[in-house]
């Protein structure tokens, strides 16, 4: 999944503070923006794991777009010079524990899904796509 996080500055400090608005309660400061980005997905890990482990859904991520408007609206002053960034994370490993199905497919469907899978870095396996493909699908 792809969560945007957003950066910014107190006035009178040079630290960052990162926010990840699609999950409430998950922010960081730090230094540097690398820093920042670094850690920001460790954070959001670790939310996730939280979220888990208290049986609680995993929250699903709005457009990047949607964000921005949202929160310049709602705080100019403070997003007005923000900037905001996407951090993708594979939640597979907070859907709970993994059950073995069989399920049947075409076998060009399953030759695109291998060749995504080869050539993206954002799915690790075949099933972590399905299973990434069937969450957006329950999301709509």
């Amino acid at each position: 999944m792809k969560y945007a996080v957003v950066f910014t500055q107190a006035e009178k400090s040079t630290d960052y503070q990162v926010s990840v608005p699609d999950l409430p309660g998950c922010q960081i400061t730090e230094k540097t923006i690398d820093l920042g980005m670094e850690e920001v997905t460790k954070a959001i890990q670790s939310h996730l794991a939280i979220l888990a482990e208290y049986g609680e859904k995993i929250p699903n991520a709005q457009g990047l777009e949607q964000h921005r408007k949202n929160h310049i609206l709602a705080n100019p002053h403070t997003f007005a010079h923000a900037f905001w960034a996407i951090v993708s994370i594979d939640i597979t490993p907070y859907l709970g524990k993994s059950h073995k199905i069989n399920v049947t497919l075409p076998e060009l469907l399953i030759a695109q899904i291998d060749d995504k899978v080869s050539k993206s870095s954002d799915y690790k396996t075949r099933s972590g796509f399905i299973a990434s493909a069937c969450f957006a699908e329950l999301q709509k």
